[in-house]
């Protein structure tokens, strides 16, 4: 099969345990893009730490961002779809991860917001780090720079089992999911990366056997069973490798890289 566009998770997918693309993964990615291949990132990340990563290979197109909460096309920056949430329901949300000690984000397509960026310290900070993204503080409803598209709890793994089952006992008002080991994402009941890439797919011309798409968490499986492949990497959960039609090597071996040259690359 001659496939047209390439969707790919980052964490954990295209980047590996040291939140670095490989020289060769980048390259293999490139000559896909060369041979014709739409690249598309899709990822839990907001647009502006994703888009870099397709710079940093020349790269232009689209990034589905948020876990497909917001698309955006990366040379004008513009929100092509997005899938707005109604944050007025997220009141208990927060007040519950206030009153456990639980940090949460809240998140527009371009913004990031928490409810004090001068408090932050510890693995609070070092995730935004690491991940090259430091929030601002949460003014009002009105003042955000676009509609709320994510919220987000992180903590640690034990934290984020317990809150989960918490929040599944509540009446389902978002669509819940966990976007990695110490992350759980509240989102409109239709956001996903699945129905991202599906709604992307139909504006650019593409049928579902001509796109092939690899990831490694909960968040990716959407994306995997919409896919005309999906392929999960080897660093991925039982369930996750589950719903995918094939397993490459793990995102510390270039599983990406690994996948392309057999299925892409001419």
């Amino acid at each position: 099969m001659a496939y047209k566009l390439v969707a790919l998770d980052v964490d954990g997918t295209l980047l590996n345990d040291n939140h670095v693309m490989t020289e060769q993964t980048m390259q293999t990615v490139m000559e896909a893009s060369r041979q014709g291949i739409e690249i598309v990132l899709c990822t839990g990340r907001g647009p502006q730490n994703t888009i870099p990563f397709l710079e940093e290979m020349g790269l232009k197109g689209y990034v589905i961002s948020h876990n497909g909460a917001a698309t955006v096309e990366v040379e004008s920056r513009k929100v092509v779809h997005q899938f707005a949430l109604d944050h007025h329901a997220l009141k208990p949300y927060m007040e519950h991860c206030r009153q456990q000690g639980i940090h949460f984000d809240i998140n527009t397509p371009f913004g990031m917001y928490v409810d004090q960026v001068e408090a932050l310290a510890g693995p609070v900070r070092y995730m935004y780090e690491k991940y090259l993204m430091m929030p601002s503080n949460l003014p009002a409803w009105e003042e955000l720079d676009g509609p709320v598209v994510k919220f987000t709890a992180f903590g640690e793994s034990k934290d984020m089992d317990a809150l989960f089952q918490a929040w599944s006992q509540w009446t389902p008002v978002y669509n819940m999911l966990r976007s990695g080991e110490y992350f759980i994402d509240l989102m409109q009941e239709e956001a996903s990366k699945g129905n991202a890439l599906k709604l992307l797919a139909e504006q650019r011309g593409y049928k579902r056997e001509e796109i092939l798409a690899i990831g490694n968490y909960y968040n990716d499986v959407t994306m995997l069973s919409y896919a005309g492949l999906g392929i999960a990497m080897d660093n991925s959960p039982v369930d996750v490798k589950a719903a995918a039609d094939e397993i490459t090597l793990s995102n510390n071996e270039d599983g990406v890289h690994a996948a392309l040259l057999k299925h892409c690359l001419v």
